[in-house]
């Protein structure tokens, strides 16, 4: 297998990119560069009739409605970016795509973000987004939550759902993982095969950890490594999808695996062509557009189950 040639054109149309790489400036330039690079390849974005802020003190959500005036399920997504970089803005497309195609509310979170607010900041911040989003239905006119999240927000989701039950709550229909980042070890197969040339390199991954995860002991916290929690019993359904040519790829793999192995329904996908990120890249690559469908179509089944 090789990698899709939309993808090797996107390769090396990074090759030739006069840009440095994330892991040689500061984080505040890799923002920028992550913005900017991200809006690049996004498709264009569809039109919802509500889109609006919510501010708290540490954190802020951007809600999408796909209708005004109905009851939703809803849908707390968090943001890729290796909990450094990334924001509502490079997400945008994503969440606006995922709120129309599974008739959901989509509350976006903008967590703190690493060096500045190492861990466990982002996942403080996520979990009392989810609180609140239960806590609050009601008045926000949703019934029926679902996690979501890609790489560091697709970890991100994986440790609230699992804080969701130690803490006997709140409820979850379904949780969506898009190559979440499970294990800050890193040291499967797939990090050593899909280290250089696909995107997200081993320098990107180390220079992301040493931000988030500064104390090499927090790497065997499970909350920083849900694959690494001692039980995956009772948690919500699943999807996980993950890219052949990503360094996260086992990861993602096993964490499926685990929570299979423990009684959890999960769908498993593996797009064995494509590269980390590829999801947000709907405007250069075609599987980016089917990914997302297909996001959608998970969400939407687990939505109506827990309705019927």
């Amino acid at each position: 297998m090789s990698v899709h040639p939309q993808v090797q054109a996107l390769l090396e149309r990074v090759a030739r990119s006069p840009l440095p790489p994330y892991h040689s400036v500061s984080p505040f330039v890799a923002r920028r560069i992550y913005r900017d690079t991200r809006a690049a390849l996004a498709p264009q974005a569809p039109e919802l009739p509500e889109v609006r802020l919510l501010a708290f003190q540490n954190y802020a959500m951007r809600v999408y409605r796909p209708v005004r005036g109905q009851t939703l399920p809803a849908l707390v997504y968090f943001h890729g970016g290796g909990w450094t970089i990334g924001d509502l803005d490079t997400h945008d497309v994503l969440c606006r795509s995922l709120a129309l195609g599974a008739r959901c509310a989509v509350f976006s979170v903008d967590y703190r973000l690493a060096p500045e607010h190492p861990f466990p900041a982002a996942v403080d911040d996520c979990w009392a987004a989810t609180r609140y989003v239960a806590e609050h239905a009601r008045e926000l006119d949703v019934h029926g939550i679902a996690l979501g999240g890609d790489s560091a927000g697709g970890n991100l989701a994986a440790t609230v759902a699992l804080l969701a039950r130690e803490q006997n709550g709140p409820a979850l229909a379904f949780q969506l993982l898009i190559y979440p980042a499970t294990d800050q070890r890193c040291a499967t197969a797939s990090h050593e095969r899909n280290a250089q040339g696909y995107l997200l390199t081993r320098d990107a991954i180390q220079y992301f950890r040493r931000a988030y995860l500064p104390q090499e002991s927090d790497w065997l916290d499970w909350r920083a490594s849900p694959l690494l929690a001692k039980r995956h019993a009772n948690l919500p359904p699943a999807l996980i999808i993950t890219a052949g040519f990503d360094p996260l790829l086992d990861e993602g793999r096993a964490y499926a695996d685990k929570l299979r192995a423990a009684g959890v329904e999960v769908a498993y996908r593996e797009y064995a062509d494509m590269v980390h990120g590829f999801v947000l890249f709907g405007g250069v690559l075609d599987t980016a557009n089917a990914a997302v469908a297909e996001c959608c179509a998970a969400l939407r089944r687990a939505f109506e189950s827990v309705a019927a």
